[in-house]
């Protein structure tokens, strides 16, 4: 087995993903569904063990650089926001508690917003791996996801940031609502129609929606134009209302391809330059740029 110098880890509230490293290079992956929602403080470190523990040299403490909800009041360990306008990487790391002497696990801290209230832990990382691989870049980077994310970078911080519970409004309304016995697939002219109809009219939005199901049971509208069409319509009451985010600005949106296209293809019908950016790759890039602020020598185990 590749030996390894460090591991990366992302730990969602739902799932887990490590990697192990060597230097900026991945030599092991692993995942599971061990995500912070499903544990215990107790549970944190075997569940990382459980992934990571056959990769670990006997003879020195493996340093473990983690971001995301691990990091919450309810995680491993807290650590403490560091409130906007800042660079999106503090130099503290908190270190979480282990009783495995291979280990010794860091988390990155999340940002804060005092007024208006805000908070993200995890997006952070992608934002500094953004400006990792990109110096110098000012706009605006969206992050889509449960919880999407709009920030203003500028001069290497984070300015100010913006939440919108578009996805998770989203899953609530095609999984659990009315609106479940009329969506399924994707139809991409759904998405465009539904996003016009939401940026030009979004105070509409809850008439609109149960339009779908109405449409549905009148015209036999199709099951993939209409759960499109739902995304469109959440997407397009985001956009206008973060107008003041992206208007005049540069936009990087940031995610897995199914998440980060449609967010693209809204900001493109706006005239709106738009970069779209793999989320793992930036994590990591961000995870490593966060390894600069741990010590570089590798412990020996106090056997």
């Amino acid at each position: 087995m590749t030996m390894i110098d460090w591991i990366a880890a992302d730990w969602g509230t739902s799932h887990l993903r490590v990697w192990g490293m060597a230097g900026d290079t991945v030599v092991h992956t692993a995942a599971s569904d061990q995500g912070m929602a499903r544990l215990t403080r107790a549970e944190f470190e075997p569940a990382l063990l459980a992934l990571t523990g056959d990769w670990l040299p006997e003879d020195r403490v493996t340093h473990v650089v983690a971001c995301g909800m691990l990091g919450s009041q309810q995680g491993w360990v807290e650590a403490p926001y560091s409130a906007v306008p800042c660079v999106p990487l503090g130099n503290t790391l908190a270190v979480a508690p282990t009783r495995d002497l291979r280990l010794s696990v860091h988390v990155v801290p999340g940002l804060k917003q005092l007024s208006p209230a805000d908070v993200m832990r995890g997006e952070e990382t992608q934002v500094a791996g953004f400006l990792a691989r990109n110096p110098g870049w000012d706009g605006v980077i969206c992050l889509p996801g449960t919880h999407s994310k709009w920030a203003h970078v500028s001069a290497g911080e984070v300015v100010s940031f913006q939440t919108f519970m578009t996805g998770e409004i989203f899953a609530l309304l095609s999984e659990y609502s009315i609106l479940r016995h009329s969506v399924a697939g994707w139809d991409e002219q759904g998405f465009v129609h539904g996003f016009d109809q939401g940026m030009e009219r979004p105070e509409r939005l809850l008439a609109r929606l149960f339009s779908i199901r109405a449409e549905t049971l009148l015209q036999g509208q199709d099951a993939a134009f209409a759960r499109a069409r739902l995304s469109g319509l959440l997407i397009g009451a985001e956009l206008a209302a973060s107008k003041p985010y992206w208007l005049g600005q540069r936009v990087a949106v940031i995610g897995a391809q199914t998440i980060a296209q449609p967010y693209a293809t809204a900001l493109a019908r706006l005239s709106v330059p738009v970069g779209t950016y793999d989320a793992t790759e930036l994590t990591l890039a961000g995870l490593f740029a966060a390894r600069a602020f741990l010590p570089q020598d590798q412990t020996p185990c106090a056997h």
